[in-house]
This record gives C-alpha cells, sequence and structure tokens, in this order.
C-alpha cells in the first residue's frame, strides 16, 4: 500500500473542499447586487481578470453568418475585445465592454448570461471556477433574421424616386423597417434609422473615452434608441387594417356596404363636409369629391372596400362606432395591443386606451378606430396587425432566437413557431387582404408607380400619422408580397412594415422603398416566390368600380 499516494489524494480533496465551501461562503454572504456593483465599476481592475471576463459566445444569423464574436487583444480589458460585422444591427444586438453597463433591451444585454456561459453552470461552479482563475467559454445565438435581407433593407432605406416638397413628402432618415414570416413569426430584418457603430464604440469604452456615446445621448434623433420595438407614434390609417378586420369578423360592416354622399363625405345638419361625434366635427376629403382637378370621386354611392382603398376617415369613424366599443377593443386585446407582447426581447407596450384608465370618449373611440385619437403603436405592433391578415387570421408568436448551442456546437435549445392567438376567421383575412390589393392597384398606392405597378403582387395599406402642429405626419406602409389575384387563397411570403418619422404621407414616404425591398429580395431568391401574372392597375380597377370614370 502507497501510504503517501492516499495522503495526497486526501490532501487534494480537503483543498477542493476548501475551495467550494470559500467559494460558497463568498456567494452566500456577498448579495448578488453588490457584486453587480463592483464588477460593473469600469475602475474596478478585478473587472479585467481573466476569472471575471469570460469569453463571450457568437451571435449567428439564420444562415450561420457570424455577427458579432470576440477577438484576442492583450492591450484590452480581459484580453479580448468584442467585433460586429454589420452595424445596421446595433440597436437590436447592443455592445459589450467589460467593466460598463450593457445597453438595455438588447440581445447582448437580455443574453448575457447565455453568452458568458452562465445559464448551463451553476453559481457555486462559476464561483469555484473564478476563485481558480478559470476563464469561462460562452453559448452561441442563432438568430431568425437573414444578414443578406438585413443589409438589403438598410442599403434601400434611404432610396426614393419622390421628390421631396415639403407637403406630400419631407426629408427624413428617422425611422424603422421590419420584415417576417407571417407564417412562422421570424424577424428576417428589424431595421432602426438612425443609428451607430458599435464597433467605434467599443473602441472608445475600452479606452475609457465616453466622447462616442455622449455625442449619441446629446442627438436629438436618439440614434440609440432602437425603433421598431420602442418607438411609439400614431399610426394614422394603417390602423384601418385592424379595425377592418373587428369589423368584418364581428358582422358590422362587409366590404360591399355602401355610404351615401351624406355618409361618406358630410351630413345634412353639415353640408360642407364631416360628420359630429359628441359635439366634435370629424373632417375629411380623402375621397377628393367635387374638388376640381384632383377629384377622383365623381358619383355616390361608394363601398366599405373604396373607403379603405381611398383611407376615407368618415366611413372608418362610422364603421368603428358601428362595431361598438366593447366589441373593438376585445379584438384590439386579439392583437396584443394593450398587453405585452411575448418576445424575445422586451417591447414597448400599444396602446388604444386613455393613459390614466378613463374609458374612450365616443369622440376618442371613433378616431382611434382610424389610427388617430390616443393610439400609440410601435411599428413591431403594426408588424403583428400586417402579419396576421397574411396568416390567414391567425397571429404567430414573434421569433428573433433561433436556437442556442454551447462552443462545441452541440444545440442547447431549439426555438420553434408557435400560434399566438386566433383573431379572426380565414374569410375575414382574405376579404382584408382583397382590400389591401385595391389599396395599391387602385388607391392609395397608386399614385407610386413601382407599387401599383410592381411584377411581385404586393398589397398593402397606407398611413400617414397626424402629429399636431406644423410638425410633419408619420409615414406609415404596411405591406405583403406576392399577391395572386387569380389565386387570393395562396398566403404571401414575406410582410414589410416600414414607418419614416415626419415623412408626411406614408405611400410617397415609404412606399419606393418597400418596392425595391421586395425586388432586391424576391429577385436574388433569398425568399423564393413566383412572379403573380396579376392584371395592370387599370383592367382590374375599372371594372371593379374601385376607379371611379366621370
Amino acid at each position: 500500500m502507497d501510504i503517501g499516494a492516499n495522503i495526497r489524494r486526501v490532501g487534494m480533496l480537503f483543498v477542493v473542499l476548501f475551495l467550494a465551501i470559500s467559494g460558497g461562503l463568498v456567494y452566500w454572504q456577498i448579495p448578488p447586487n453588490i457584486v453587480q456593483a463592483v464588477t460593473s465599476n469600469p475602475h474596478n481592475s478585478r473587472v479585467c481578470q481573466v476569472a471575471n471576463t469570460p469569453k463571450r459566445g457568437n451571435i449567428y444569423d439564420s444562415q450561420g453568418v457570424l455577427l458579432a464574436y470576440d477577438v484576442p487583444d492583450n492591450n484590452v480589458c480581459g484580453g479580448f475585445i468584442r467585433h460586429y460585422t454589420d452595424p445596421s444591427l446595433a440597436n437590436l444586438i447592443g455592445y459589450y465592454v467589460p467593466g460598463y453597463p450593457l445597453p438595455a433591451g438588447t440581445i447582448e444585454q437580455v443574453y448575457n448570461n447565455v453568452l458568458e456561459g452562465k445559464d448551463n453552470q451553476s453559481d457555486l461552479t462559476s464561483t469555484v471556477n473564478s476563485a481558480l482563475h478559470v476563464r469561462t467559454v460562452g453559448d452561441n445565438i442563432y438568430l431568425t433574421i437573414n444578414d443578406r435581407i438585413q443589409k438589403i433593407v438598410a442599403q434601400d432605406f434611404q432610396y426614393d424616386d419622390e421628390p421631396i416638397d415639403d407637403n406630400l413628402l419631407y426629408k427624413s432618415d428617422k425611422g424603422a423597417v421590419i420584415i417576417s414570416n407571417p407564417h412562422t413569426g421570424q424577424m428576417l430584418a428589424m431595421y432602426s434609422s438612425p443609428s451607430y457603430n458599435p464597433n467605434e464604440m467599443v473602441q472608445d469604452l475600452v479606452n475609457n473615452n465616453l466622447s462616442y456615446y455622449n455625442s449619441l445621448v446629446a442627438n436629438p434623433e436618439d440614434p440609440l434608441l432602437d425603433r421598431p420595438l420602442d418607438e411609439l407614434s400614431t399610426p394614422g390609417s394603417t390602423f384601418k387594417t385592424a379595425t377592418l378586420m373587428a369589423a368584418l369578423d364581428s358582422g358590422h360592416t362587409s366590404l360591399n356596404q355602401e355610404w351615401s354622399e351624406a355618409q361618406a363625405n358630410g351630413t345634412p345638419d353639415n353640408p360642407n363636409g364631416g360628420i359630429i361625434v359628441d359635439g366634435t366635427l370629424i373632417t375629411g376629403n380623402n375621397l377628393a369629391y367635387n374638388d376640381g382637378s384632383a377629384s377622383y370621386t365623381f358619383h355616390f354611392p361608394v363601398s366599405t372596400a373604396y373607403g379603405f382603398e381611398n383611407s376615407d376617415n368618415l366611413i372608418f369613424a362610422q364603421v368603428t362606432l358601428n362595431t361598438g366599443q366593447s366589441t373593438w377593443l376585445n379584438y384590439m386585446k386579439k392583437f396584443y395591443i394593450d398587453k405585452q407582447v411575448p418576445f424575445d426581447l422586451p417591447v414597448a407596450e400599444s396602446t388604444v386606451e386613455n393613459a390614466n384608465g378613463q374609458p374612450l370618449s365616443q369622440i376618442q373611440f371613433a378616431t382611434d378606430g382610424f389610427g388617430q385619437g390616443v393610439d400609440d403603436i410601435t411599428p413591431f405592433q403594426m408588424a403583428l396587425v400586417n402579419n396576421t391578415v397574411a396568416n390567414n387570421g391567425v397571429m404567430m408568436r414573434p421569433m428573433l432566437i433561433s436556437k442556442i448551442t454551447n462552443p462545441q456546437g452541440q444545440t442547447l435549445q431549439n426555438y420553434s413557431s408557435s400560434q399566438l392567438s386566433t383573431v379572426t376567421s380565414v374569410n375575414t383575412a382574405e376579404q382584408v387582404r382583397q382590400a389591401m390589393l385595391d389599396v395599391a392597384k387602385c388607391g392609395g398606392g397608386y399614385p407610386i408607380t413601382d407599387i401599383r405597378n410592381t411584377p411581385w403582387g404586393i398589397i398593402g395599406k397606407t398611413g400617414t400619422g397626424q402629429v399636431g402642429g406644423n410638425t410633419p405626419a408619420e409615414g406609415w406602409f404596411i405591406t405583403q408580397a406576392p399577391y395572386y389575384i387569380n389565386n387570393p387563397d395562396q398566403m404571401p411570403a414575406l410582410t414589410i412594415t416600414a414607418v419614416k418619422y415626419n415623412a408626411g404621407e406614408g405611400a410617397y414616404a415609404v412606399g419606393p422603398m418597400e418596392a425595391k425591398m421586395y425586388n432586391d429580395i424576391f429577385s436574388a431568391g433569398y425568399v423564393k416566390v413566383t412572379q403573380p401574372n396579376n392584371p395592370t392597375p387599370d383592367a382590374y380597377c375599372i371594372p371593379q368600380g374601385l376607379i371611379q370614370t366621370n
């Protein structure tokens, strides 16, 4: 018997037990919030020690394209510097520098424990590794984002072949774009503008230089804000899509319901146009009746479809009121409005109700229905409405995370598609897609050549969110493609929801760039579709009565 070897083994056992107990005492006696406060202090040199700076996991897109990774650098804290391959994803992914707070609501912050390898490691193991100065290697995250599509969005965002006239169209680089697969809920691109360069941010912060960060904070356009998820604003007439779904599905209107001149362009008590609700006049002449050379409505009655196509507020105030507040609000809840949307990152809660909890007045309710009133909606929320129409009335749970793997590439967790809410019947969704076709071919989208003559069957709903004063409106357009007129049961493969803030009319502000995005994505085969053989606008719209002739 080798007594010396046994003594060595017992001694080693005591050493391991001592370290484990010591680590446990440290863990149990020091509150986690104190530990976090100390370790996040950039002046604490212990932050830079090997044990305290894990090699973070990589972030990939859905095709395995590397988006974020650690690069060895002995001259920086911890020996690694984070690098990002596509700056257009900065607001979504965020940035990481040891000792500095992570930007809230980003992949780097929300999934910090995954990227540091803590999710599959006990707290005690982590403490022991720290005591033994063993560097942790984090797990990898795969997103549903397709970086090829993301880069197209970033490239095409400033495209517009319409002239800036400070009437229909204003100069703006402030906006958001979301591209998604409506049948899986996968987010394929999420773009926020203006943005920032995460690599420049990292380079500055590793040298304790806050000048770039401070310049972003001081920028009135707020480039640090993730607009797709966090910007709340007036959605304008895009929101008529949600109202139309509620009214059709509950049986309170039909696309063929007729509206007289008095209903659509004025009342007997108010012959100059408009309707009165709670003593308040709602006006508007979106039908351009008796509007001189600009006229395109020459006779009444007109249909609900015609009112939607030409975005008539008067008709939709009445559609909303006829639906009833209780029914309408119930459908809004099905869209997860005034509720927290289950998503892989935090999302600002969209609302159609009063912030003080008071019930909506009739005038608030009527104007809510056409996208004004007290509506405060994120681009993400409008993308969910858009997706629900494209997916036959079923809202899928939105997805951003595809899977998580360990450093060896083995899958730790797979994320799969799931239904979130059945909002309407299939028939209702098909009717709304039909109405969105009318918008693109015959109505609000008609002035944009690339929309009405698209070879890709783009359908959609424009919106111009009025924000008051002399401030230009928010320009919205929710779209889907391809739509097959001869096969309307076939659901569109892709949706794009876009807004440019303070840019004016939605069709002019974002219509051209959305048409270009579809063309670039489909032409490159990033989403494989067949071009529909749809008729020309005049061949379709005039026989349907959707373009009137004098």
